[in-house]
């Protein structure tokens, strides 16, 4: 597994793929922008006090809080805004990587965008949750990374798997290499809560995923990259 996200991250020194990584650059800032500015409208309008030293301290504590819920709001739009494109750059990394894999069937583009929506509300709702809980030290750090490494490592499995196996076949492959999952899903977790890394975190993380979904599907995939390929 460790040899596959270190394949994922190498998505950033290859210009081939930074068209891909500026597009999911600026849709991601776009989506991280509207999260915070629809928590902030939400948050402002709960104000009840009209009096200015009570109005200044809401705001500053609204602030922070409007940071907090972004914060752990975040994985949730960001893997949603990378399902728009996921096709073009799980196919990018394959065509580099794995041109002997045949053509995959990819799910339509509603399908996708389906899936993604349902995941996307699933992980809002379990944070949402979860947030009494993640005011408490330590059980809030452990429950939203255990949350998060599930769901995301489940998600980013099947948005890449589905497009060469079907959902029976996927789901059989996921429950047989859980942990795996699990562990991958907890480093994805960790990207997407780095602050500016977290930009870039969905396009890595989707080129993690397409390197371990080889090993887990097909464990004998010959690999190609460009080092190889010069040689």
């Amino acid at each position: 597994m460790l040899s596959a996200f270190l394949k994922g991250l190498t998505i950033l020194k290859e210009r081939p793929f930074w068209r891909v990584v500026w597009q999911s650059l600026c849709i991601t800032a776009a989506a991280f922008a509207a999260l915070y500015g629809v928590v902030w409208v939400v948050l402002s309008r709960m104000a009840v006090a009209e009096i200015w030293w009570i109005d200044i301290p809401v705001e500053v504590l609204g602030g922070l809080a409007v940071l907090v819920l972004t914060w752990f709001l975040f994985p949730a739009v960001a893997t949603f805004v990378l399902s728009l494109f996921i096709d073009r750059i799980v196919t990018a990394v394959e065509r580099q990587y794995y041109p002997l894999l045949p053509a995959p069937t990819a799910p339509s583009w509603w399908q996708t965008i389906a899936v993604a929506l349902k995941f996307t509300a699933i992980l809002v709702v379990l944070n949402l949750i979860m947030l009494p809980l993640y005011l408490v030290p330590v059980v809030n750090v452990v429950g939203f990374y255990a949350i998060n490494a599930y769901l995301l490592g489940r998600e980013y499995f099947e948005l890449v798997a589905l497009r060469r196996l079907d959902p029976a076949s996927a789901q059989r492959l996921r429950q047989a290499h859980r942990l795996r999952l699990f562990m991958a899903g907890l480093l994805i977790a960790g990207l997407l809560t780095i602050p500016m890394l977290n930009l870039l975190a969905p396009v890595v993380a989707s080129a993690f995923m397409v390197h371990l979904s080889a090993v887990l599907t097909t464990p004998q995939t010959p690999s190609t990259t460009l080092e190889t390929s010069s040689t």
